[in-house]
């Protein structure tokens, strides 16, 4: 399948948009559209966040090779590990639902096949599904999630796969045997029978207070060392002071040292990502795209170290 080109590969990482051809350790690949609700609301306006994202990391491209004091280390210098290439987007339309979940899995499942981990930048947070069905036989997976939200819905307005359901269809994949929730906190569409599946499910739940009183070396300790871990980062999951650009705002959410920590905790066994909930059109300062950039950056650098 060919997918949409970028304007600009990000952080100027070379395009290639035949995931056929991808020869690389990490893929970029945005997903804008995932299967809506009859009503989307706002959460419509992530499907430019791709786009947004990569505008936002086209002024730290620059910097490639200079030294990065979040990561003791030189930021991906253009000629070291990991190797990044940008895939390009998932072409889709905003009310095909099935449509766009078929064609994401067959893009990621492409991805895969060439031995990339998948670095999707989406999209609302309906997108992980189809991303975690392109690992079935590739398990065991560990889902890291970080959420404001449980996303244990079964169906909201007759819909299963919504923004509102990805860790119950995530708990229903064979190959997905632990998943670890973290940054919930407040309320949302999650009632007390939804905890209660989840929980009955084998999910980890550990809220924002949580995260701060343990810290996040304790989150970090209920990820199995051997695992492989796909992370699902709703951007709702941290604090609206840091990152206001979402549609759900949720005061009390854990801060960027905290998620540096956590996604830079991941290191070698990252599996593949799912960053999704920005919303570009609530970014006025742009502040928001460039925690996302610097967040990407971290994760990504973590990969350097299966090479290191």
């Amino acid at each position: 399948m060919q997918l949409n080109p970028p304007s600009q590969g990000f952080l100027g990482a070379p395009v290639e948009t035949d995931p056929g051809r991808i020869d690389a350790d990490v893929a970029i690949l945005g997903v804008p559209h995932g299967w809506p609700y009859p009503k989307p609301g706002s959460a419509a306006g992530c499907a430019d966040g791709p786009s947004a994202i990569r505008r936002g990391a086209r002024r730290l491209a620059g910097f490639r090779g200079h030294w990065d004091f979040d990561l003791g280390a030189p930021m991906l210098p253009l000629d070291g590990r990991p190797r990044m290439m940008d895939a390009g987007d998932v072409p889709g339309d905003r009310a095909d639902g099935p449509g766009n979940s078929a064609a994401t899995t067959a893009a990621v499942t492409a991805i895969l096949e060439r031995g990339a981990v998948p670095v999707c930048i989406g999209g609302d947070d309906s997108v992980p599904i189809p991303i975690l069905r392109a690992y079935a036989g590739r398990g065991p997976l560990t889902v890291l999630q970080v959420d404001a939200h449980l996303d244990f819905r079964d169906e909201v307005h007759g819909v299963r796969e919504g923004y509102s359901s990805p860790m119950r269809r995530a708990s229903e994949m064979d190959h997905v045997t632990r998943i670890v929730q973290v940054g919930l906190r407040g309320v949302g569409s999650a009632r007390p029978s939804d905890v209660e599946d989840a929980r009955s499910a084998g999910n980890l739940l550990i809220t924002a207070r949580e995260v701060r009183k343990r810290g996040i070396g304790w989150v970090l300790d209920q990820l199995p060392a051997d695992a492989r871990v796909f992370l699902s980062f709703d951007c709702d999951g941290m604090d609206p002071s840091v990152f206001p650009a979402v549609s759900a705002h949720a005061p009390g959410g854990i801060g960027y040292p905290e998620a540096s920590a956590l996604l830079g905790g991941i290191g070698s066994r990252l599996a593949g990502a799912a960053i999704t909930e920005y919303v570009p059109a609530l970014d006025e300062s742009g502040v928001s795209a460039l925690v996302a950039v610097r967040l990407l950056v971290v994760l990504i650098a973590g990969l350097g170290e299966a090479s290191a």
